[in-house]
C-alpha cells in the first residue's frame, strides 16, 4: 500500500481484522480480538509500553497478504510483519515482533509443559515453522538482546485465544504506537494517558 504505515496498520486492521485464521490454523477468535488480548495481558503484565504495543503488532503480518477467504497458511509472517514496522518503530518493538514464532520453537523445545499448552492451530503452525530447535539454535535464539521480550510475548500469544473476552477497542492503543514512532514524523499528542485508561 502506498500510505503512511501508520494509516496501514489501522486499514489492515480494519479490512481484515474480523476474519480467522482457516483450515488446520483456526482458532476460535478473530485476527482482531487476538491482537487486543494480546495487547491487553501485555498491559495487565505491566511491562513497558514498546512491549504492548509489539503484543498488538506481533501477527500484522498475517493481515498483509489474507486470503481472499480468510488468513491461512504461515507463510513467514513475522518476517512481512518486520519490514513494516521497522520504518517507523524502534527495536523493542520490531524485535520481539521478528523473534516471536522463533520463541514458540524455543519454549517447545526448553520447557517440557509448554507443548501442552499449545491449541492445535498452534501445533500445526508449528510444524510449518520448523519445529523443536537445535541445541545450538537455542543458545543462538537465547544470545539476542530481545530474546526474553519475545518469550514473554509468545507466552500472551497463546493465551489472547478467549471467545468473548473483553477487551479494550483498536483506538485505545492507537495513541500509544503514534507515540512509539520513531521516524520523525510530526504526529498529535493523545489527550488522555493511553495505557491504564480503560476500565476491564
Amino acid at each position: 500500500m502506498n500510505m503512511d504505515v501508520m494509516t496501514e496498520i489501522e486499514v489492515l486492521f480494519g479490512m481484515h481484522g474480523g476474519r480467522t485464521y482457516e483450515g488446520l490454523r483456526r482458532e476460535t477468535v478473530t485476527a482482531l480480538e487476538h491482537a487486543l488480548q494480546c495487547a491487553q495481558l501485555a498491559e495487565w503484565s505491566g511491562v513497558d509500553n514498546s512491549l504492548v504495543a509489539a503484543a498488538l503488532l506481533h501477527d500484522i503480518g498475517h493481515l498483509l497478504e489474507p486470503q481472499a477467504s480468510g488468513l491461512r497458511g504461515d507463510n513467514a509472517h513475522e518476517q512481512r510483519g518486520e519490514r513494516l514496522l521497522r520504518a517507523v518503530f524502534p527495536e523493542s518493538i520490531v524485535e520481539p515482533v521478528r523473534l516471536h514464532v522463533a520463541a514458540k520453537r524455543y519454549l517447545v523445545t526448553t520447557d517440557p509443559r509448554y507443548l501442552a499448552t499449545l491449541s492445535s492451530a498452534s501445533l500445526h503452525s508449528l510444524r510449518l515453522q520448523g519445529g523443536t530447535m537445535s541445541r545450538g539454535e537455542c543458545v543462538r535464539f537465547a544470545s539476542q538482546p530481545y530474546a526474553e521480550d519475545a518469550v514473554a510475548l509468545r507466552r500472551w500469544d497463546d493465551s489472547a485465544k478467549v471467545p468473548g473476552r473483553r477487551t479494550p477497542p483498536l483506538s485505545y492503543y492507537l495513541p500509544l504506537l503514534h507515540e512509539l514512532r520513531v521516524d520523525g514524523r510530526t504526529n498529535p499528542a493523545p489527550t488522555q494517558a493511553v495505557i491504564g485508561s480503560f476500565d476491564a
